[in-house]
């Protein structure tokens, strides 16, 4: 099977790193170093060579180091079914990110077309728990990982939705108005629901008979007012129009997929996900991710890459090893970090190791 993987990571002013410059041999990359060393700061590095914001939804600002303020590059060299490339991204100081691939201009999602990258951060922990907004993301990245143009379906849709919550918020009442942004949010939202449903029915047929170690859930879009399975444009465009002195009312649009939430259930013990223990939930995770990439492995031509942050430190050791395992069967190039080398034994020579440690603010990587 072709490989998607970093060959080479340059870090330039990126967070605690003044620079870093990593070789790497497509094996798991495996990452250890006390805490606030600038571990999880290379998982960030990584993730921006997808579109996005990266694992922490950061601005480009944020990502610079400090004090200094200079901006930040990031440049890697990718290699992604069996065609290398050349990624450069970047930030001037109160300026946009940048991307470049093989020395010409790139919009974000063209970094979807050639990589697919999924993540799991201990923020994540309290997915099942939390918010409805946290599920939808997850949700939404799932989504984006098997089409990328998800991703203009949802800009599309939130730039009609703000301008038309604007006009709630005025007590604007021209249909004309109303009408024209309807639509708009109409086709994209139509075009969201319809990939969020298809990436469920993905991930549904990935678990089904899959060898592993780890739980599977049963997922299922729920929404409070509409119907999240009508994928129809001419009915969310109904619904929206019949629906606007309840959102003039509120100031803002109450139904659409913007409200849409992802209820997951502990399938062999038909629990749902909120409700299990903080073990059962973290692995229900690590299911998932696991088999969003078993998914993309056979619809991409290439296992994703992984970024798995702090992964290892609720696991017990027999977990561990099945985690490993898992990840080295697939051929995916997972980064994970964690605080000590005994987290990663049962790995041995499967993986490239790095040591990270801080002095005065500033990261450095080692070779153990």
């Amino acid at each position: 099977m072709a490989s998607l993987k970093v060959t080479a990571l340059t870090l330039s002013h990126f967070r605690s790193h003044h620079r870093g410059q990593l070789a790497l041999n497509g094996r798991p990359v495996a990452i250890y170093g006390p805490n606030g060393a600038g571990k999880t700061n290379i998982l960030e590095a990584v993730s921006l060579l997808s579109p996005g914001r990266g694992l922490r939804s950061a601005s480009a600002d944020e990502m610079a180091r400090q004090p200094e303020a200079l901006g930040w590059k990031i440049t890697a060299d990718l290699q992604s079914l069996n065609q290398g490339h050349e990624i450069e991204t970047w930030a001037e100081p109160g300026g946009a990110r940048q991307i470049r691939i093989d020395g010409k201009p790139a919009p974000q999602r063209a970094l979807g077309r050639i990589a697919r990258i999924l993540w799991l951060v201990p923020a994540m922990d309290r997915l099942w728990i939390e918010g409805a907004d946290g599920r939808r993301r997850f949700l939404d990245r799932m989504t984006l990982s098997f089409d990328p143009g998800h991703a203009d379906a949802v800009l599309a849709y939130e730039k009609a939705m703000r301008e038309r919550n604007r006009l709630l918020k005025d007590q604007v009442a021209d249909p004309m108005w109303y009408g024209a942004l309807e639509a708009q949010m109409a086709v994209a939202g139509a075009e969201i629901i319809s990939n969020r449903k298809v990436t469920l029915e993905r991930i549904a047929a990935a678990q089904d008979g899959a060898a592993t170690a780890f739980p599977a859930a049963d997922l299922a879009i729920l929404g409070p007012d509409l119907d999240p399975q009508t994928d129809s444009a001419a009915a969310l465009q109904d619904a929206l129009a019949e629906n606007r002195r309840k959102d003039m009312a509120a100031g803002r649009t109450l139904i659409g997929p913007h409200r849409a939430d992802l209820g997951a259930f502990y399938s062999a013990k038909g629990v749902e996900a909120r409700l299990c223990s903080t073990g059962e939930q973290k692995a229900l995770l690590i299911s998932l991710i696991l088999t969003n990439a078993r998914a993309l492995s056979e619809d991409f031509g290439a296992p994703p890459i992984l970024l798995l942050d702090e992964v290892a430190a609720h696991l017990d050791a027999d977990r561990r090893a099945a985690l490993y395992d898992e990840i080295c069967t697939l051929g995916a190039q997972a980064w994970m970090t964690g605080t000590g080398s005994e987290l990663f034994a049962s790995l041995d020579d499967r993986a490239q190791y790095l040591v990270v440690d801080e002095s005065d603010g500033t990261s450095r990587i080692q070779t153990p």
